[in-house]
């Protein structure tokens, strides 16, 4: 049999230029029987044979290079500063008027810093020492506030409140971590990919890095460490139910996303932290990329020409098109996305499309189902930025080097919440799209294993990264993405899944954001001293609350008004119990018989959470009410359309 090193020498020639990774061997020498070195635990968990499909996608993909006459254009990642690396990182945490003139009104910043857990805090404040210190070099003059004082005042109200929570989850936790690697250590006879090894839980509700430090030196957790866990199954993780409502992404309003976007990239630096490895977003040097067309164009560009032809269209049309043509051809092909289509055939068809595909003159019907799966993998590969962005591609890379199945994950899951929007739209399409082939894996031979490794070369190899490796690396990176792959393919819903723990610190961040506004408020009234202005202020706050006014004078405790201003003029006084649910509220919305109400199906209507502590927020049907309004007593309760 031939060995996985003699596979590497034949199949990996690639150029610099073409930014894929270079292999420089001595073809003096034969190849040994074995590998030359000790292969990871990532590396033993996929067989020679399955990589071999990981080894060939290369080979192909450099071939189509190859046979691409037009010069490739390799992106050059921007080495940077001492202390630059930090400023941005602040900055896209939304702390960076922490810093510089902005200083002085860093209230903002403070809301931020006040809603921060333990582990968090101490992620930024190792961010703020080193712009510190590098600042102090540059002899800058800026004045940067001690934030250690800032936490110092919160040190005591944060163990209070976590404390209780964390001690009750550590050994619960940590004895999961050790069922979850013993049971698979049981199990590594066993090959399928698709039976889980044990059923775990992921909790939600306390920041994964306050989990990991809480578990970190726990000696029930060292079992997860000293059992070397076996890739080839997957943990059956799942989500406890939520009553307050699980929250998707898509179902926060965006200026809610916003601070999560910021949160996300604080807790998953924490997460890294905590557990050893490094994370560095990385930044590609601006370039001349192509203004139109369909392939070699930046998603953003794609969107909004698309956009402009079909409002609302999220993902790019060509790939949704290239998606369904392979789904029309049946997805119980064998070796689908594996072989490939005829080079020379998807190199005219890719021409054609570039032609053809927006005047709607271009003809379907003569392609083939393995040439559209080509062209949809030449469309990931060819974008000028990876789909998983160029600051976040070697993060999702490393995930690989955390210490179990769990905290990769839940770093996965922060991962998926920093890419942009279209970014995000264009993978969910993607892993579903993947999950679907994997679905008619009797017929198609494409089970969790195969469909990764043919799909991690496209997803995370990119021009410009990785061009200085060694043979040891290439083996590691080709183990370690495909693994990443199948666990973003097989988790793919809690993926998309806000973790409670933040959306809580968004609400934090609201009320202490409102507190401000009601003082800044209070102090102009006073400062004023006019009747008219008071006059006008109460006037407004009744114009802003007139619904509330009316709801308190006919609403007793323990009952809620929800309105549906856009779908009926009829409101509805429900009230509350223990059991009562989103989904109860809507479907006696639709039991009404009038008007827009009767043409509507249970799935085009949503309750949702207005205001109080949460800008927007579109509640699952599992809400357990009460303990929502609990939760968020001055919100509104409102039935409308998801795209309302």
């Amino acid at each position: 049999m031939v060995t996985m090193v003699t596979k590497l020498v034949h199949y990996l020639h690639f150029s610099r230029r073409s930014g894929q990774y270079t292999m420089n061997h001595d073809n003096s020498k034969k190849p040994s029987g074995k590998p030359p070195y000790n292969r990871s635990g990532s590396q033993d968990s996929l067989d020679e044979l399955s990589m071999d499909d990981y080894w060939k996608e290369l080979e192909n993909i450099n071939e189509a290079r190859d046979n691409d006459h037009e010069e490739q254009q390799v992106v050059v990642v921007k080495e940077p500063d001492e202390g630059e690396l930090e400023e941005e990182w602040l900055k896209e945490a939304g702390l960076s008027n922490l810093f510089g003139d902005a200083s002085v009104d860093s209230q903002e910043s403070m809301v931020v810093l006040a809603t921060l857990t333990r582990t968090q805090a101490a992620a930024v404040q190792k961010r703020v020492d080193t712009v510190t210190q590098t600042m102090r070099k540059k002899n800058k003059q800026y004045h940067v506030p001690d934030v250690r004082d800032i936490f110092k005042q919160q040190n005591e109200s944060k163990e209070k409140e976590t404390g209780s929570k964390l001690q009750s989850v550590r050994t619960r936790e940590a004895q999961e971590e050790a069922k979850e690697a013993h049971s698979q250590y049981l199990d590594d006879n066993n090959p399928r990919d698709d039976v889980p090894a044990t059923e775990t839980d992921i909790n939600l509700e306390i920041s994964f890095s306050e989990q990991a430090a809480s578990l970190k030196d726990n000696p029930i957790s060292k079992v997860s460490k000293d059992n070397k866990e076996d890739d080839t199954l997957l943990p059956n993780f799942r989500l406890p139910k939520d009553k307050t409502g699980t929250t998707k992404i898509g179902a926060l309003a965006p200026q809610d996303m916003k601070k999560i976007h910021a949160l996300a990239l604080i807790e998953l630096t924490a997460l890294f932290d905590i557990l050893g490895t490094e994370l560095k977003p990385q930044k590609a040097i601006k370039s001349k990329v192509k203004e139109s067309g369909l392939f070699g164009v930046p998603l953003s560009v794609l969107l909004e020409q698309d956009q402009k032809r079909l409002p609302g269209i999220r993902v790019p049309f060509i790939f949704q098109r290239l998606i369904s043509h392979i789904e029309e051809g049946k997805l119980e092909t064998e070796g689908l996305l594996r072989i490939p289509g005829v080079a020379a055939r998807v190199k005219n068809l890719c021409q054609e499309l570039e032609a053809k595909f927006y005047e709607g003159t271009f003809c379907w019907e003569n392609v083939k189902q393995h040439d559209a799966a080509s062209l949809l993998k030449l469309f990931i590969r060819e974008l000028p930025q990876p789909l998983l962005t160029m600051e976040y591609l070697k993060a999702f890379q490393d995930v690989q080097k955390l210490p179990t199945k769990k905290h990769q994950l839940q770093a996965l899951n922060l991962l998926v919440l920093l890419l942009p929007e279209g970014n995000r739209d264009t993978l969910k399409v993607l892993l579903e799209f993947l999950q679907r082939v994997i679905d008619h894996r009797e017929k198609n031979k494409m089970n969790l294993k195969n469909v990764a490794v043919v799909m991690a070369p496209n997803l995370f190899m990119f021009h410009g990264l990785g061009s200085k490796t060694t043979e040891k690396s290439e083996f590691v990176m080709a183990a370690g993405t495909a693994s990443v792959m199948r666990f973003m393919i097989k988790f793919q819903n809690l993926l998309w899944t806000i973790p409670t723990f933040l959306v809580n610190q968004v609400r934090k961040q609201n009320a202490e954001s409102q507190k401000k506004e009601r003082k800044d408020k209070a102090m102009r009234k006073l400062l004023k001293k006019m009747a008219y202005d008071r006059e006008k202020h109460e006037k407004q706050d009744k114009s802003n609350h007139d619904v509330k006014c009316l709801n308190d004078t006919d609403v007793p405790q323990g009952v809620i008004r929800v309105q549906a201003p856009h779908l009926s003029k009829v409101s509805m006084a429900i009230q509350l119990t223990e059991e009562l649910k989103a989904g109860d509220v809507v479907a006696r919305f639709l039991s009404q018989k009038s008007g827009t109400v009767q043409a509507l199906k249970k799935e085009e209507v949503f309750l949702y959470e207005v205001g109080g502590n949460i800008g927007e927020r579109c509640l699952d049907e599992d809400t357990y009410m009460k303990d929502l309004y609990q939760l968020n007593p001055n919100a509104e309760w409102i039935i409308k359309c998801k795209n309302c």
